[in-house]
């Protein structure tokens, strides 16, 4: 996987890794060369054990290209099966085995929403060079579908693939309030996510507004770092809430900040596919409170594991978030709820399961060769 940062695409390569080793099987994990800090040191953190570096240069490189792809070569005979993350590392999967003796089945996973265009050179590659695509909705699986590039049985939709063991419930909630001066035993309201435009702060803090003009009993620790900070702190104290609302940098451990929320937040303006935050939320047993955007109607159901909302509209996210407030028989059923879901699907254990069982049947049939 080809990625310069910690992208959802990042953390889902690493963690199905470390979830197919735990499972027994021998995995290399290649990264693109000099992301030691932002994304190598972050995949050995989780559990990575045997990782290599590539060029993965982006754009056409011929010279570094050219090497990626003699070692590419080289391991193809020792693996049973490569799987690619990103165009770049996809392509040069699909040339190796053109060009090697051993071609090995080439899977790929698309984690983002934007269409695959449906051109010769793709035709190729889905078609001919690629065994299975694995995308992490089914709203990516049927943009597939409609280009024609893959027939419905060459393309499986698998959300999923949180650390269900990490973000286990029953950790404490007290060292991540202390820490940050939640205290006073009020329920806690967390958003954890980049500040960024798009992950929608600025509908939560209107939301949150209208609960505490409603004299409603809370806190709230918006969890993260990013361009849209001072945005933020500004709609913060214009609104109010600067003594109700803790900015908390993303520095923070994401496990002692998600076990220290009662109402889980994830409430993006739109959404390119699988959340990570949002995994990590059910996985600790929080009860959330999700926009109906990308995969969140796919994988959820309102009243029965979540509450779900429109996306960007502060008055329905004030009444979710106010109805989970006071009933908390409701965020122990909805948090049980969430738990059981990650167990039986959305568990990066899962994830690596089913791939397993896909790997061992693509094993039988060769990638076809044709040009």
């Amino acid at each position: 996987m080809s990625c310069r940062g910690w992208s959802s695409d990042a953390y889902w390569a690493a963690r199905v890794s470390v979830e197919l080793e735990r499972a027994g099987h021998q995995v290399i994990l290649a990264c693109r060369r000099g992301t030691q800090e932002r994304v190598i040191d972050l995949a050995r953190a989780m559990g990575a054990r045997h990782i290599e570096t590539l060029g993965f240069e982006g754009g056409l490189k011929p010279a570094s290209d050219a090497a990626d792809l003699r070692r590419l070569r080289e391991w193809l005979p020792e693996v049973d099966v490569i799987h690619a993350h990103r165009g770049k590392e996809h392509w040069l999967a699909a040339i190796a085995n053109r060009l090697s003796k051993t071609p090995r089945p080439l899977v790929r996973t698309r984690h983002i929403v934007q269409p695959v265009r449906p051109h010769a050179l793709n035709r190729w590659l889905y078609r001919k060079a690629t065994s299975l695509t694995i995308t992490v909705s089914e709203a990516i699986r049927r943009q597939y579908l409609a280009a024609e590039l893959v027939p419905p049985e060459r393309v499986l939709a698998l959300p999923g693939g949180v650390d269900a063991e990490a973000f286990r419930p029953g950790r404490a909630a007290e060292p991540f309030r202390r820490a940050h001066g939640l205290v006073g035993g009020e329920p806690l309201v967390g958003l954890l996510g980049g500040f960024r435009i798009m992950k929608g702060h600025v509908t939560a803090l209107e939301a949150v507004e209208r609960l505490a003009r409603a004299g409603r009993s809370f806190q709230v620790a918006l969890v993260g770092s990013g361009t849209l900070e001072l945005i933020i702190r500004t709609a913060r104290a214009r609104a109010g809430l600067t003594g109700r609302v803790a900015i908390v940098d993303g520095e923070s451990d994401p496990v002692d900040a998600v076990a220290a929320f009662d109402v889980a937040l994830y409430v993006p303006l739109e959404s390119d596919g699988m959340s990570r935050v949002l995994l990590e939320y059910l996985a600790a047993g929080r009860a959330v409170v999700a926009s109906r955007v990308g995969v969140v109607s796919e994988v959820l159901t309102d009243g029965e594991n979540a509450l779900l909302v429109p996306a960007g509209e502060p008055g329905p996210l004030a009444e979710a978030i106010g109805r989970l407030l006071g009933d908390a028989a409701l965020r122990a059923r909805l948090g049980r709820a969430a738990r059981e879901l990650v167990e039986r699907r959305l568990s990066g254990a899962r994830v690596a399961e089913t791939l397993a069982a896909r790997y061992a049947t693509l094993i039988q049939a060769p990638p076809d060769r044709a040009a």
